[in-house]
């Protein structure tokens, strides 16, 4: 079933155009225009805004200006049946900020334990090493839900926000088809 799941997500991603709230307006933007023109978040806090953009860009370089933050918090703030997050296709329970909540709080938790900073401090060197350990197994003072598991998710958001997009598609050097029409049976 997470195939059938996954289509919207794909679908809803390479639209580009997300309902952000500006000046009291809601306005058509990408992630990466709502980043651009310093949108505010309306779900996560500036610390797990912080955590996120600095894990986003440690998974995958250019996701943090890709918007990630932004569109994870417009997903956190849509209605769970509308999420286009892959947390919601792989069986996360709503509601989805607990779950991000808790990743981003265990992902600072564990890097003040082991580096004595949080995350987004750390110096990429030392982000790229804690990331490979967690990716793996929980470390210590991580205490959200699996590591393995978060990182997955996060790595997925990042993917979706950065190659989801026209300019994605062209990043990978794919022709984008915002619709493609079904071969006719006989």
């Amino acid at each position: 079933m997470i195939y059938g799941q996954r289509r919207p997500v794909l679908k809803g991603a390479a639209l580009g155009a997300l309902a952000y709230t500006v000046a009291g307006a809601q306005v058509l933007l990408s992630p990466r225009e709502a980043f651009a023109q310093g949108v505010p978040l309306k779900v996560l806090s500036p610390e797990e805004r912080a955590a996120l953009e600095a894990l986003g860009d440690t998974l995958l370089p250019g996701a943090r200006d890709a918007g990630l933050a932004h569109y994870v918090d417009q997903q956190l703030s849509v209605p769970a049946g509308g999420a286009l997050l892959i947390a919601r296709a792989v069986g996360v329970m709503p509601p989805y900020a607990n779950f991000y909540r808790a990743g981003l709080a265990a992902l600072d938790a564990a890097s003040q334990k082991v580096h004595g900073a949080k995350f987004a401090a750390l110096p990429q060197e030392k982000r790229n090493e804690f990331v490979e350990q967690f990716r793996q197994k929980a470390p210590d003072g991580w205490s959200g839900p699996p590591s393995p598991f978060f990182y997955f998710v996060s790595r997925a958001d990042a993917v979706d926000v950065y190659y989801g997009t026209v300019e994605g598609f062209e990043r990978l050097g794919t022709p984008y088809m915002p619709h493609i029409t079904p071969l006719k049976r006989w």
